[in-house]
């Protein structure tokens, strides 16, 4: 899907808060900035036609062996690669509601939609709800599938306990998709990584082009795991703010907040559409939320939101009431 993400901050003018992505708006990437800049020279090289370098650093970060690692440009690149590389098992199975990149990719290779299918697929935590499944849970979840691709791409952004790819490789039918760009907050700059046994990563890593992760990519990806880089300063207290924001959405008459393990959460509306919504504090606020109605299993009514500062929510909670005040 080209159209119908978050962050579509590029189809406004004026938008001054921005609630649509589920990334931390307000990390300090100086550091980053400064370490690019200085090495803005890489350009004029190719990159590593395989980003061995960082699969390295990150295999260490885990303790796991540099095989079991496959570098990607970004977690979408992983979700089309895995089903690219599998498209012999023909049938597929989403765990809904769910990001839909896992769907138009299998139907981009040609699988058929089994309750069953030979290929599982399951966002953990869950993107659009940040709800987050057991580990438990997931191990028998992989049980009815030939493989099941567990996408952590949010796994900075909860207190949760989530398994980690030092446990999960014992279990050779689960592939692990991590996002760098969600962990790190630099959507413009994609990069993401596959965690599995060495022989589906040998596997994968035969179905991927060459100079797949670009030159300053791989350096940011080098960077942050040499420096450790954590975005959000305190993510208890994040999570916090995220709670008051709920509790406020939910004293606004005719808003729902749903509960989250998550900076994200699902909200619905009694009597509008998550459309007219996103419009009017678009062009009357300069504020821009997601609407999900276009998740599979959701309606017309869901919009999701992802935590900003104090006062920008503050901010979003006044508008939606001027929403509802002016109908």
């Amino acid at each position: 899907m080209i159209d119908g993400h978050g962050d579509d901050i590029y189809s406004y003018e004026g938008i001054r808060m921005n609630f649509s992505s589920n990334i931390y708006a307000h990390a300090d990437l100086s550091g980053l900035e400064a370490h690019l800049w200085r090495h803005l020279y890489a350009i004029r090289s190719y990159p590593e036609p395989s980003p061995r370098s960082l699969e390295k650093m990150i295999a260490n970060k885990y303790g796991v062996d540099a095989d079991e690692v496959l570098v990607t440009s970004g977690a979408t690149d992983a979700i089309y690669l895995i089903a690219q590389a599998f498209r012999d098992r023909k049938t597929y199975h989403v765990f809904h509601p769910a990001f839909s990149e896992y769907e138009d990719a299998c139907r981009m290779y040609g699988y058929e939609e089994q309750p069953d299918g030979a290929i599982g697929w399951l966002c953990n935590p869950n993107n659009p709800t940040g709800k987050v499944m057991t580990e438990d849970s997931i191990i028998e979840a992989s049980t009815c599938h030939d493989f099941l691709v567990m996408d952590q791409s949010y796994e900075d952004y909860t207190m949760c306990r989530l398994p980690q790819p030092d446990e999960m490789l014992g279990h050779c039918n689960i592939m692990q998709i991590h996002s760098m760009t969600k962990q790190y907050a630099i959507p413009g700059l994609r990069i993401g990584y596959i965690t599995a046994s060495a022989s589906v990563i040998k596997y994968l890593r035969q179905q991927q082009r060459p100079w797949a992760v670009n030159t300053l990519a791989i350096e940011a990806g080098k960077w942050l795991v040499a420096h450790r880089g954590k975005v959000i300063p305190d993510l208890r207290a994040y999570l916090e703010e995220t709670r008051r924001l709920r509790d406020c959405l939910n004293a606004v008459e005719g808003v729902k907040a749903f509960p989250t393990q998550t900076n994200f959460f699902l909200c619905t509306l009694e009597q509008a559409t998550a459309a007219e919504l996103k419009a009017y504090l678009a062009k009357e606020h300069g504020i821009l939320i997601r609407d999900a109605s276009n998740f599979r299993g959701l309606t017309p009514h869901h919009f999701r939101l992802a935590t900003q500062s104090p006062e920008e929510n503050d901010a979003l909670v006044e508008a939606i009431t001027q929403f509802f005040q002016q109908r």
